[in-house]
Parts: structure tokens; C-alpha cells; sequence
């Protein structure tokens, strides 16, 4: 089987003309047979594509001969499956919504992977704080990390408001790839944290560096794989919703009004039907009944049509 070459990547930096920027990213992107999502806005890009080893070298050559993206950081991971269906570049307000007013110049100092090893080997008293959101928390996070319940990224402004008792503190922000904690710790500096620190390239650097180390459990990503393979035989820190197993493997409920990512395990997954509870297999099941029922008015009213 072919190797798939996965890459995510950001920078913040200035882009003068949004629109023309994102149709000469797609027009690339197509012909060169990528697949993916790139965000682009007047602060810069976020993306994540996949293909092959050619494929994905070509896009990096292409990108990095805008002077502005010359030096942007690219984390790769190897898959062995396509894990986008189509290739989208989007223009939008921020690469990353936080819907808040923050001066980039002025973030948290960069922290290596290794500096963090040092430090967690060491007697210096600091706090690990996550920027993303809960349902990526719940399967995996750095030891003793603080974990703020939020949804999205624009609700950690508020979550921020329940450790005003740590401001004082060195605090280490991490989160996948590192583009979140370079607004959060703008946004904390903003509001009087003093000694804040961004973990430089995120978790996917760190645990290509220091395996079975300081990370617990999985690391979540957005597209179809939904959970990285950059750490494989980490242990899960997860549990099946029904039978309560230990398990890793993270779907969205089967239910389309509920949708939420769940933890379910092969056989809870076929015994509820790929559905969180009981009251979603219920819903599920007349949704699809009521599916098929349209389905069969359908075709019985085109093939009236046709007589």
C-alpha cells in the first residue's frame, strides 16, 4: 500500500490580497492532486494536506516561494489512508476564531520539546494548560495538564476567567500543532498573565521526539482519521461509552441531531447502531425510517410520472 504524506502547517503573516492568495492555493492544490483544507485570511494561512511524497515536497517548494512563507514550519505525519475527500481553500476573517483583539507581536515565549522534558525532570514549580477543546482533552493530554471544559476555541476567554489564581505562575501552553496557544497566549498576556510559555510545534513535534513520555493517551485531529497515529503505542486514556472498556476509537454518534464525538468500541458501535445512547438509536431509527419512506414516495411518484 502506497504511503500517504501528511502535513499540517500555519504562520501568521501579512496577506495583502486574501482572494487572489486562496485562488492560486486551489488552482495549485487541484492540479497537483492534493487533497485537504487550507484556510486563508489577512493574517496569514492555516492548513493540512495529504498526498503523496512528490505531491506533498511540490506544495512545500510552492508555498515556501512566497517570501512571506518561506520559513513556515511543516509537521508530517505518514498515514495509511487519505484522510480528506476533497480539496477546499476557504478565505475567512481569522486562520484561527477567536473573535478577540490581540497585538501577535506581543505572545507567549516559544518552549522546545525538549526544554519541556527538562523542565517536568525538574523541581521548578510550573502548570501545563491546554487551549483546545474538551473532546480533544478527553483522550489525550500532557501529565498533570489542566484541561478547560470549552466546545470551541472562542470560549477559551472565559475558561480563562476560572484560573485567575495562577496568573502569577509559569504557565505552558500546548495544544496540535501550536497555531492556538499563539493567540491564547496573546490573549493571556493581554489580560496580565506574566509568565507565559507556547510549547513550540505542538504535541505532534513533541511526541515525534519524546515518545511514550509525557504524553497520555491519543492526540485528536480534524479530518477523518480523527485520532493521529504520531504516537502509536500510547495507552488509551479513554473508555468505551456503554461498556465502559478501555478504548480509543473515537466516532461522531450515528444519530444526524446529536452528532457528538463519542468513544464507542467495535461491539457497542454494532449493538447501539453507532449511537451514544438509547435515545439516539431510538431517533436514528426513525430518522431512517422516515428516510426510506421518502425514498419510496419518491420513486413512486416518478414512476407514475413516467406512465
Amino acid at each position: 500500500m502506497d504511503k500517504i504524506y501528511i502535513i499540517l502547517f500555519y504562520k501568521f503573516a501579512d496577506i495583502d490580497n486574501p482572494e487572489d492568495f486562496v485562488e492560486q492555493q486551489l488552482n495549485f492544490c487541484i492540479n497537483e492532486g492534493l487533497l485537504g483544507k487550507i484556510l486563508v485570511a489577512k493574517e496569514g494561512l492555516n492548513g493540512s494536506l495529504c498526498g503523496s511524497e512528490d505531491q506533498i515536497n511540490n506544495y512545500k517548494e510552492f508555498l515556501t516561494s512566497h517570501s512571506q512563507f518561506s520559513d513556515i514550519n511543516f509537521k508530517e505525519e505518514i498515514g495509511t489512508f487519505n484522510p480528506f475527500k476533497k480539496m477546499i481553500v476557504r478565505q475567512k476573517k481569522e486562520i484561527i476564531r477567536m473573535d478577540q483583539e490581540l497585538d501577535l507581536d506581543n505572545r507567549g515565549k516559544y518552549i522546545s520539546p525538549q526544554e519541556l522534558m527538562e523542565l517536568y525532570n525538574s523541581d521548578e514549580e510550573f502548570v501545563v494548560l491546554d487551549t483546545r477543546n474538551s473532546y480533544e482533552s478527553e483522550v489525550g493530554k500532557f501529565k498533570n495538564a489542566i484541561t478547560p471544559d470549552i466546545e470551541t476555541f472562542r470560549e477559551f476567554p472565559e475558561a480563562l476567567k476560572s484560573l485567575e489564581d495562577i496568573k502569577d505562575k509559569k504557565i505552558i501552553t500546548y495544544c496540535t500543532g501550536g497555531i492556538r496557544c499563539e493567540k491564547a497566549t496573546s490573549y493571556m498576556i493581554k489580560e496580565g498573565f506574566t509568565n507565559v510559555y507556547q510549547l513550540q510545534n505542538g504535541i505532534i513535534d513533541f511526541c515525534q521526539q519524546y515518545p511514550d513520555t509525557l504524553w497520555e493517551g491519543k492526540c485528536f485531529v480534524f479530518d477523518q482519521r480523527l485520532l493521529s497515529d504520531v504516537d502509536p503505542d500510547a495507552e488509551p486514556i479513554t473508555n468505551c461509552i456503554h461498556c465502559k472498556e478501555s478504548c480509543e476509537r473515537y466516532q461522531n454518534c450515528k444519530n444526524p441531531t446529536c452528532d457528538d464525538f463519542i468513544v464507542l468500541c467495535e461491539n457497542c458501535s454494532k449493538e447501539f447502531n453507532s449511537c451514544c445512547s438509547d435515545k439516539c438509536v431510538d431517533e436514528y431509527q426513525a430518522y431512517s425510517l422516515r428516510k426510506s419512506r421518502e425514498r419510496q414516495n419518491y420513486k413512486s411518484k416518478e414512476k407514475t410520472q413516467r406512465e
